[in-house]
């Protein structure tokens, strides 16, 4: 099947991964190193699997460690990072798997009004204040100076700044609409200007800051729960729309550049590609909702 429009057309594949027998576990979240090797982050006994551009098992690690993977984002040094949403806990791995650096407290939580017995998806509704690091944290992107930039959404409203050794220096954020605040910030990404763009999900917005956390602007596009954000060397941006089902594709202003999608594709989670111009979402096929997703490749046509 051929999906979108103009110069962004691309042939939908969804069962490309040569997944090892009697596999299983709902895709979370997917990320590319430099190698084309694709992580794809799930919710089953073998969360981390690795792949070659090609659907090939390479490899798995990370059994036993997380209790809700969410986010995964490799670096320009092919770090691994990994968000566990219900532990409050961000990691540092090697490719292989070797853990380097651990930030938050296993099973803390901070005080942002919420009722912090609970682990559901809707408490982002109950937030009445800013809690700090960490309460069901969603996503994390490096800048180029080695800072972490956590985007805290499901339980808080605030982007946090950490240092690459895992030092907290600032967060930003309170709960609303207006330039700053969010409902959701669910993923964040540095583009090549440096300027921080965060996925307000129930805002259905990007925002984009300075890396000290200052209001630039917030794009033109208005996007169904924007979950993630991925940009490839042309400075092309790709986002899965959670709550509308849809696949965005936009200029680095915000420009809408094509899109496509449909109801069934609700929840759709994340977003990466590779060196040739593949994009790799996290999604469902035919309406199974988060419990059913999978990793879906477009080629481009």
């Amino acid at each position: 099947m051929i999906v979108g429009q103009g110069n962004y057309k691309y042939e939908m594949q969804a069962d490309w991964l040569k997944m090892p027998n009697q596999w299983k576990g709902s895709m979370a979240a997917v990320t590319v190193d430099s190698k084309d090797h694709i992580y794809a982050f799930n919710r089953g006994d073998h969360p981390v699997q690795v792949f070659n551009k090609h659907g090939d098992f390479l490899h798995s690690w990370g059994e036993g460690l997380f209790a809700s993977p969410h986010g995964i984002y490799a670096d320009k040094q092919d770090n691994i990072w990994i968000v566990d949403r219900n532990n409050g806990q961000i990691f540092k791995f090697t490719t292989d798997g070797e853990l380097l650096l651990t930030i938050g407290v296993k099973g803390f939580r901070s005080n942002s009004g919420v009722d912090n017995s609970l682990f559901t998806h809707t408490l982002f509704k109950d937030v009445t204040h800013p809690g700090g690091p960490f309460n069901l944290p969603a996503n994390i992107a490096v800048s180029d100076n080695g800072n972490l930039y956590i985007a805290d959404g499901d339980a808080n409203c605030q982007v946090h700044i950490f240092s690459s050794k895992g030092k907290h220096l600032s967060s930003w954020g309170e709960p609303g609409n207006g330039p700053g605040q969010f409902v959701l910030p669910h993923a964040v990404w540095i583009d090549r200007k440096g300027r921080v763009l965060v996925a307000d999900r129930e805002n259905n917005r990007i925002q984009v800051f300075d890396q000290s956390g200052n209001f630039l602007h917030q794009w033109p596009t208005n996007l169904i729960g924007p979950a993630c954000i991925w940009i490839d060397n042309n400075d092309v941006v790709f986002i899965p729309e959670h709550n509308g089902g849809f696949f965005s594709v936009l200029s680095l202003d915000g420009e809408l550049l094509s899109r496509w999608g449909s109801d069934k594709y609700k929840n759709c989670h994340g977003v990466s590609g590779d060196s040739d111009g593949n994009i790799y979402f996290v999604q469902p096929i035919n309406g199974e909702g988060s419990s059913g997703r999978t990793i879906v490749k477009y080629i481009k046509t």
